[in-house]
């Protein structure tokens, strides 16, 4: 256990880490695509992006932008050695025909039985459809999820079912967050890890039953 929670930094740095060697990925918009930043791609990982590109390498800074160069949440990034472009539904076939290894994504919530809500919350502000996240909480083979536990009222994200429109039922397997790493399995939540607290700390702010392993 550390002594505090983690950074957005720290916890994309803890993912790469999970993330097997010669693994197909894409790192959805938000927070997952810093984990990109931590991945060494020199050792078999491939990034994917929903917009037509495989071979994806980390974000781009200076001299390196392109603006023409961009992933789907519309960052500038690199190119990795013998990385391709292509239409958009033949990168949309890649994801629902299940050959993703894993895909990271962001979350409003995630319950306990790994149904994942993360598209809309009901404000005026929010996106207008569900979009790509579907495609991908479904076809990859391994859904990780990059949040924050709490909100910012102080509940918790990881909850018993979701209240918010689903993008897709059932589907994740693991919950990366700045206070734990969390496995979803059939006997229940799993916590492998806690930064800056502990396990009965979370019991006491969470309505799910917590799992130490």
């Amino acid at each position: 256990m550390t002594t505090t929670t983690l950074d957005r930094d720290q916890l994309a740095a803890r993912i790469a880490q999970d993330i097997p060697t010669g693994s197909y990925v894409n790192l959805g918009i938000g927070q997952p695509t810093l984990v990109a930043d931590h991945l060494d791609l020199e050792s078999g990982v491939v990034l994917h992006t929903e917009n037509g590109m495989l071979g994806m390498g980390p974000a781009a800074h200076g001299d390196d932008v392109d603006v023409d160069l961009m992933n789907a949440g519309k960052i500038a990034v690199t190119e990795t050695d013998g990385c391709s472009y292509f239409h958009h539904a033949d990168s949309f076939a890649m994801m629902r025909g299940g050959h993703l290894d894993v895909c990271v994504l962001g979350a409003f919530q995630v319950s306990a039985g790994g149904d994942l809500a993360n598209w809309h919350t009901g404000t005026p502000d929010a996106i207008p459809a569900v979009g790509g996240a579907m495609d991908l909480a479904i076809g990859a083979k391994d859904v990780l999820v990059m949040m924050t536990l709490f909100a910012k009222d102080g509940s918790s994200k990881l909850v018993p079912s979701c209240t918010y429109p689903l993008t897709g039922v059932g589907c994740v397997s693991r919950v990366y967050t700045d206070h734990a790493v969390l496995d979803l399995r059939e006997d229940g939540v799993h916590v492998l890890e806690t930064f800056g607290c502990t396990v009965d700390e979370l019991r006491e702010r969470m309505d799910v039953d917590l799992l130490e392993s």
